[in-house]
């Protein structure tokens, strides 16, 4: 079993409660979260996961804890959620690649683009 992030205790956990605590606070009872929310009302997350290794390529989550810390726009605390892994949602990765024009040039088109590129404030030398 590997632990990725750390485990919020219940204790520690208890000590944070809303409109009483700020981001400072919270920090120290906690330490820097794992991500904070890139939209939107300022939130933190606390994100904890046990994976169980099977085989060098095979793993399985086993469980996650992720404490959710929402801020009002003074920095205080307003909600404090944990849940687990039965609100996670599987994202299904794509494969392929967005295609960059330009990138594949053949022999004939190299050839033709460096027509005309040379040196043109070269002076030339007389003999």
């Amino acid at each position: 079993m590997d632990t990725h992030g750390e485990r919020i205790e219940p204790e520690r956990l208890a000590a944070v409660r809303p409109g009483v605590q700020n981001r400072d606070a919270v920090a120290q009872l906690l330490g820097s979260p794992s991500s904070t929310a890139l939209f939107g009302e300022e939130t933190w997350y606390y994100v904890s996961d046990i994976e169980e290794t099977r085989s060098i390529f095979d793993r399985k989550l086993v469980d996650r804890q992720v404490v959710e810390i929402r801020f009002d726009q003074n920095g205080v605390v307003t909600e404090v959620d944990i849940f687990g892994i039965e609100r996670g949602q599987e994202v299904e990765i794509v494969e392929r690649e967005t295609p960059s024009f330009g990138e594949d040039v053949n022999f004939v088109q190299q050839l033709l683009g460096n027509l005309g590129r040379f040196n043109r404030n070269e002076t030339p030398v007389r003999r």
